[in-house]
């Protein structure tokens, strides 16, 4: 890609539960307002950044592989990986363009930095890709690429992944992880999801907020250390994405841009530049 006139941030957006923003939460179990806020934030994402984006590059929590894979599919099918939710949740459908030519150059910056990076032609858009979206950039214009998370979730990893992706944001390239700044899935509704998804939000604030970016890298690196860590991630495929937009913003403090109370829980999504 050539360069842009202006450079991109990186995003860390909390993605919601399965397709949410298109259903009566309260079948749920949960107030019909529930994912109100977050909506509205995701929403208002396209007139934040100065300019249209190119392309969007999506980490997702919900693809995972041996190694840092890429897609290459120029036409993306949808893929539905939740259960029990309305039947019309299976009919959503984003028609957003893959991004192939990009994914070119995606790896060709990982292998410049020693990271390994297949090529995959048939992963679709899972949730974590096209929910989101569908809210943010609804006209599905934009075209996409997707890049898995590695199943051995090692933090410095994607940390790396992302710094060596960072120059995409040079080049009109809009890097988004898709997470969720918690996710204890047995907590979410429940009163011990409340001081626990609190604490630890405000330590991965003050994390990311800090001037001392090299401090920051250990800190996320050794994210177990954290209070409530283990508790607010009994497994880390939802905060690594996170990860991977550090590590592409890892020249600029990090700023917390929304946050709410969901299910109990502090929610929060995150932006670097």
């Amino acid at each position: 890609m050539t360069a842009s006139s202006t450079k991109m941030p990186t995003l860390f957006i909390p993605h919601g539960g399965g397709p949410c923003f298109f259903m009566d939460w309260t079948l749920m179990g949960g107030p019909v307002d529930t994912w109100d806020k977050t909506a509205e934030w995701l929403k208002s994402i396209p007139s934040s950044l100065p300019e249209k984006p190119k392309a969007l590059l999506v980490v997702s929590a919900h693809w995972e592989e041996q190694e840092f894979t890429v897609s290459t599919a120029a036409s993306p099918d949808m893929i539905y990986d939740y259960s029990g939710f309305p039947a019309h949740t299976y009919e959503l459908n984003y028609p957003a363009p893959g991004a192939p030519d990009l994914a070119n150059r995606v790896q060709e910056l990982m292998v410049e930095q020693g990271l390994d990076a297949p090529l995959k032609s048939s992963r679709g858009y899972d949730h974590g890709v096209f929910v989101p979206l569908l809210v943010a950039f609804p006209d599905a214009d934009i075209p996409i690429l997707t890049l898995s998370l590695t199943r051995d979730l090692s933090p410095e990893k994607h940390l790396k992944v992302g710094k060596a992706i960072s120059q995409l944001r040079e080049e009109g390239v809009l890097i988004i992880g898709s997470g969720m700044s918690y996710h204890n899935m047995r907590a979410f509704r429940t009163p011990m999801a409340t001081a626990p998804s609190a604490e630890f939000d405000a330590w991965l604030t003050d994390v990311l907020e800090t001037g001392d970016l090299e401090e920051r890298w250990v800190k996320l690196s050794r994210w177990l250390d954290a209070p409530q860590g283990r508790n607010s991630h009994p497994r880390e495929e939802h905060l690594l994405p996170l990860m991977v937009a550090a590590g592409a913003g890892h020249d600029e403090t990090g700023r917390k841009v929304f946050s709410d109370n969901v299910m109990n829980s502090t929610v929060s999504a995150f932006q670097f530049g």
